[in-house]
């Protein structure tokens, strides 16, 4: 049954883990653990390759590739992650869509931060339009600081005069550097991943002084998102970050966007990578590969 999906889901994820503060590499040791239990689609194919100047996975469906490209950014609060730790999401997509994928190794703090992983993923941007991809076949997507570099990409590139992507599909974004979500306390306890404290030591290494109101840091609070896609944001009903996406939807909203705001019941952060063994995550992803196939089909 779904609740008890739920319930395992939630035990996982409340396994205890080193108390205090974990130095940038202690967290990227414990994502990759976590995410290396995930199940990946074996009906896809994945090369190694560089797209704008940065390592990149290609990721490709078996057989039945459809026109149009999916530009994935990958979580990891800015600090930890990569295409591989993603690759349970993307590959999801891929093999519900048909579209192949790009997910972008861009540079992570606190050795490189704001605005050097912006600058990547609008370089690998570019680089597919470069290419001669027609932006109707592009779709951003990511999950996380990902979802948050899916609108944050989309800004600068509207503001640097580049034509946007057909649509975006966001899970879980983090879209507000600023912390001031209600959610940051009202789900306090409830999350079993995260804290207001852990969101703000991580996100103090990507911030590096800068203000973290600015749309290009907390687009949920202070960016103009006119002009922007359709866009679908997904979230669980357990998370601090909640806010984050029921704040940039209205925002959207207000802005004349064709948004779809999806709320899912006692679900954590990012629960679309628990497909398989979580009903939930599944009717998400078929929900988000429709989203897409919906704005791609006509390419």
């Amino acid at each position: 049954m779904s609740k008890e999906q739920l319930a395992k889901v939630d035990a996982i994820l409340r396994r205890p883990r080193p108390e205090g503060q974990r130095s940038p590499e202690e967290l990227r040791a414990g994502f990759r653990a976590l995410m290396a239990q995930m199940i990946v689609p074996d009906d896809i194919r994945t090369t190694e390759t560089a797209l704008g100047g940065r390592p990149a996975l290609h990721v490709e469906p078996d057989v039945g590739e459809r026109p149009g490209t999916i530009l994935y950014f990958h979580g990891g609060g800015f600090v930890f992650g990569s295409p591989r730790t993603a690759l349970s999401l993307t590959g999801q997509l891929v093999s519900r869509t048909g579209f192949a994928s790009y997910s972008v190794d861009y540079r992570l703090a606190p050795e490189h931060p704001f605005p050097a992983g912006l600058e990547d993923n609008l370089s690998a941007y570019r680089a597919l339009l470069d290419s001669g991809l027609d932006p109707s076949a592009i779709a951003f997507a990511g999950d996380s600081a990902g979802g948050g570099f899916a609108i944050t990409t989309a800004l600068a590139a509207r503001d640097a005069g580049l034509p946007l992507p057909a649509a975006i599909v966001v899970f879980s974004p983090g879209v507000d550097s600023t912390r001031t979500g209600e959610s940051m306390t009202t789900k306090e306890g409830i999350d079993p991943i995260f804290t207001k404290a852990a969101l703000e030591h991580t996100g103090a290494m990507y911030l590096a002084g800068q203000d973290p109101a600015q749309p290009l840091l907390s687009p949920a609070v202070s960016a103009d998102l006119t002009d922007f896609p359709p866009l679908l944001i997904q979230v669980g009903a357990n998370e601090v970050l909640l806010d984050d996406s029921t704040r940039l939807a209205a925002r959207a909203q207000k802005a004349g966007v064709n948004v779809i705001l999806d709320v899912t019941a006692d679900a954590p952060h990012v629960f679309q990578c628990f497909a398989g063994t979580l009903d939930e995550a599944d009717q998400a992803l078929d929900r988000a590969a429709h989203f897409l196939t919906q704005h791609l089909s006509r390419v």
